[in-house]
């Protein structure tokens, strides 16, 4: 069963979403909102025809850190110091970059101008964070996420050179500030990288211990 939203702030228990996640169409984008969506292990994620529509995988994709696989080539693109790694210096130009980037089988982008403004707004309240990769002055790579306590919601990531986001996800994952990095979306390079697939009911275990209660 599929559940409307209206203007009350709550959302229906994630284990009632359906085979592919979904759990709840409606709503907005307001940021009491988006956090209590996290808190509760809920995302939004929609293209720009669609109502705003709020997910909970039966299966998390996700990265803790202590497990991270870093290959013998990326250990040396690290200590060469080819990137400049950074964080919250440049999020809105992370977040326009994540949305211009193709992805393989998709048509556009689900990084809409009102999915910008709600995580622009979170950033601005201290919630969302960017870290950035730059080379030569640049703006290389990068990610952007929300934080719930010590875990990082990751929403996407780009890169304009080769092994940027990359970089930019090395460091998020060894600055010792998380215990699980949610990377939402199987890929086979972050599966390479260590990412792994959890039950709902574990991730959301590690994420009620993380959650400050709202």
């Amino acid at each position: 069963m599929i559940f409307r939203l209206d203007e009350r702030l709550l959302f229906p228990d994630p284990a009632l979403a359906e085979e592919d996640g979904l759990l709840a169409v409606g709503g907005d984008l307001l940021p009491e909102r988006l956090l209590l969506a996290y808190s509760k292990g809920i995302f939004p994620w929609y293209s720009e025809e669609d109502p705003i529509l709020w997910f909970s995988p039966h299966q998390r994709f996700v990265l803790f850190p202590e497990r991270l696989n870093v290959s013998k080539s990326m250990r040396k693109v690290i200590g060469s110091g080819e990137f400049n790694i950074t964080v919250n210096k440049a999020f809105e130009k992370v977040i326009e970059a994540c949305s211009l980037i193709p992805r393989e089988g998709q048509d556009g982008t689900w990084i809409t101008d009102e999915m910008k403004e709600a995580y622009i707004n979170l950033h601005g309240l201290g919630h969302a964070h960017s870290v950035e990769a730059w080379k030569d002055g640049q703006l290389a790579g990068g990610l952007y996420g929300v934080q719930v306590g010590n875990v990082f919601c990751g929403e996407s990531m780009f890169s304009k050179v080769s092994n940027a986001s990359k970089a930019a996800l090395i460091w998020l994952c060894q600055s010792g500030k998380f215990v699980m990095i949610d990377c939402q979306v199987h890929t086979p390079h972050l599966e390479s990288m260590g990412a792994e697939m959890i039950t709902r009911e574990e991730y959301l275990n590690i994420l009620n211990k993380a959650t400050p209660k709202l």
